[in-house]
């Protein structure tokens, strides 16, 4: 009886594995490119001698749906502040998630510092000390541009 019981138990080990695998699916196809773009926007302000933003992981899904959003209205910010954020970025309509990170916040970051109101307003996002953490939302349209926002609180 013993003998039956242990074969029952060891038997079940994989079988307790494969649920575990079945949860890694739903694991954030996003992750890497979100920790990147913290990392990134991080990385500029490092060079201005200001500490980094924290990522904001709880805000990241309702970012996803901010992006989804505004891919579909057509309206960059259109959806802001619907997670609560204070202030955001956005990337409408480019061809990799990759590319907003690497291309759409350096041209962010090169607007500069000055006034809101001439367009530098991104910039001042990037390195405002009033926010604290930085949520990266992506959304990949059926077309396969891409919608990404970054929303500061």
């Amino acid at each position: 009886m013993i003998r039956i019981a242990l074969i029952a138990a060891t038997l079940a080990l994989p079988l307790l594995a494969c649920g575990d695998d079945n949860s890694s699916s739903s694991k954030d196809a996003y992750d890497s490119a979100r920790k990147q773009c913290v990392d990134q926007i991080n990385q500029y302000r490092a060079s201005l001698g200001l500490s980094p933003y924290a990522r904001w992981k709880e805000a990241e899904s309702c970012a996803d749906g901010e992006a989804k959003s505004d891919s579909e209205s057509g309206t960059a910010h259109g959806a802001f502040p619907s997670c609560g954020e204070h202030a955001q970025n956005e990337c409408p309509g480019w061809p990799s998630v990759d590319q907003t990170v690497t291309g759409c916040l350096k041209m962010m970051w090169d607007e500069g510092p000055g006034p809101w109101d001439e367009g530098h307003g991104h910039y001042i996002n990037m390195t405002s000390t009033s926010y604290s953490k930085v949520a990266c939302g992506f959304y990949e349209t059926p077309n396969g541009s891409v919608w990404a926002v970054q929303d500061f609180q």
